[in-house]
């Protein structure tokens, strides 16, 4: 009896698969998203939106923005959003474990807001990985682009499992 093989993922695919996993345990009432933080091909970090540490849940009335969505248009009231976004989680982990994520890989399923890119060049993230793309403003466009240009390994959407 012939076995079928199954195509090993790629590395990309591999992280991405991940990242799809960790972001089961998001508890935004908005979107739920993955990140995992892999250098020297290991994973060194992981995080998920959602509030911070020690704070009720977002799913649990926590945040006053997800409460009331109704009052807040998409784009708009994240100046009162609590929640921390699943690649400053993975940043943050890794912090708070000592752990260096200068030379990593960042692998999120949402492309990285302008926070977040600047935090993880800051960090000296060399790139991007994303499974699914959102656009900023058109006026903001040129800048975003520009900013997540600094990235020597770039930033590239990987297909989500």
């Amino acid at each position: 009896m012939e076995e079928s093989k199954q195509k090993r993922p790629d590395f990309d695919e591999y992280m991405m698969s991940i990242a799809v996993g960790v972001r089961a345990r998001a508890n935004c009432k908005g979107s739920h998203v993955g990140a995992v933080l892999a250098r020297e091909s290991h994973i060194v970090s992981t995080g998920y939106n959602g509030t911070p540490r020690g704070t009720i849940n977002c799913d649990e009335g926590g945040c006053e923005r997800c409460a009331n969505r109704e009052e807040y248009p998409s784009g708009t009231g994240y100046d009162l959003c609590i929640c921390v976004h699943a690649e400053q989680n993975a940043l943050l982990a890794a912090a708070r474990f000592g752990i260096a994520v200068e030379g990593s890989l960042l692998y999120t399923t949402w492309r990285p807001c302008f926070g977040c890119t600047k935090e993880m060049l800051q960090a000296g993230v060399l790139g991007v990985r994303y499974g699914q793309d959102w656009e900023p403003r058109a006026e903001l466009r040129g800048e975003y682009a520009r900013l997540q240009d600094h990235f020597k390994e770039g930033v590239k959407e990987v297909e989500l499992p």
